[in-house]
C-alpha cells in the first residue's frame, strides 16, 4: 500500500508544482481520432485523477472488509492488491499525458493510451482467472453468485477473454486512428457473452442441485 500512496502523493506534488504554468482551460477529452473535443478548468484537469485514485483506494481497502465472502478474497488477495496498484499507475499515467499535452507536447493520445489499456485488460484477465466467489470482484451474475461451479467455469473463460481483449488492443496499434475501436468494442461484446455463458452453464446444473442452491439462499 505504501507505493500506491507514494504514487498518489507524487501526482499531487507534480500538479501543485506545474499549476502556475498550465492554461486555465485544459484538454480533458479526445475523440476517437485523437482530436481534442472537451475542456475543463485546470484544477480538475490536474487533480481529477489523483482525487479519483484516493476514492478508489478507499473503496478497494473497504471491499475485503465488508464482503460477506471476504475469506474467498483472501485466497487471491495478492492479485487484487496488484490490480489496485496497476489502476493507480494507469490513472497517474493518464494525468501525466493530460499535463504534457497542456504544456505544449503533441502526440497521438490514441497511440499512448491503447497499449496502456491493453496491459490493463491483460492483467484483469489474470485476476479474473484467480478470483474466487465474492460479491464485489469478478463476473457477478445471479448464476455465478449462486453456484461455485458456474463461477469457476465463467471466470476461467472470462480470464481468457480479457486477455484476448488486451491482445486485440495491441493489434489495434497497426490500424492508426481505428485503434480506439479495437479497445472499446471487444469488452462489451465479451461481457455480454460471459453473462449469457454463466446463464447457460447454470441451466446445465441438475435440477436437484439448483433447488438446493435456491433453498440455501432463501
Amino acid at each position: 500500500m505504501i507505493p500506491i500512496i507514494g504514487i498518489i502523493v507524487l501526482s499531487f506534488l507534480i500538479g501543485l508544482y506545474l499549476y502556475p504554468m498550465l492554461p486555465e482551460q485544459m484538454v480533458s477529452h479526445w475523440n476517437a481520432a485523437g482530436v481534442p473535443d472537451g475542456y475543463m478548468h485546470k484544477f480538475w484537469g490536474i487533480f481529477l485523477m489523483p482525487l479519483i485514485s484516493i476514492g478508489l483506494v478507499l473503496l478497494f481497502v473497504a471491499i475485503p472488509r465488508i464482503d460477506p465472502l471476504k475469506h474467498n478474497i483472501e485466497k487471491f488477495r495478492i492479485y487484487f492488491d496488484t490490480l489496485i496498484a496497476i489502476i493507480i499507475i494507469f490513472l497517474f499515467y493518464l494525468q501525466m499525458l493530460t499535463i504534457f499535452w497542456s504544456i505544449g507536447l503533441r502526440f497521438s493520445m490514441i497511440y499512448m493510451l491503447t497499449p496502456a489499456f491493453g496491459l490493463l485488460f491483460l492483467y484483469i484477465g489474470v485476476l479474473t482467472e484467480k478470483a474466487r466467489r465474492n460479491w464485489f470482484i469478478g463476473i457477478r451474475t445471479p448464476w455465478t453468485l449462486s453456484s461455485e461451479k458456474v463461477w469457476n467455469k465463467t471466470h476461467r473463460l472470462g480470464g481468457k477473454l480479457f486477455k484476448l481483449a488486451g491482445v486485440i488492443s495491441f493489434i489495434g496499434l497497426a490500424f492508426g486512428t481505428l485503434a480506439f475501436w479495437f479497445v472499446i468494442v471487444p469488452m462489451p461484446v465479451f461481457a455480454a457473452y460471459m453473462i449469457l455463458y454463466s446463464y447457460l452453464e447454470y441451466r446445465k446444473l441438475p435440477t436437484k442441485t439448483k433447488q438446493r442452491l435456491i433453498t440455501a439462499k432463501a
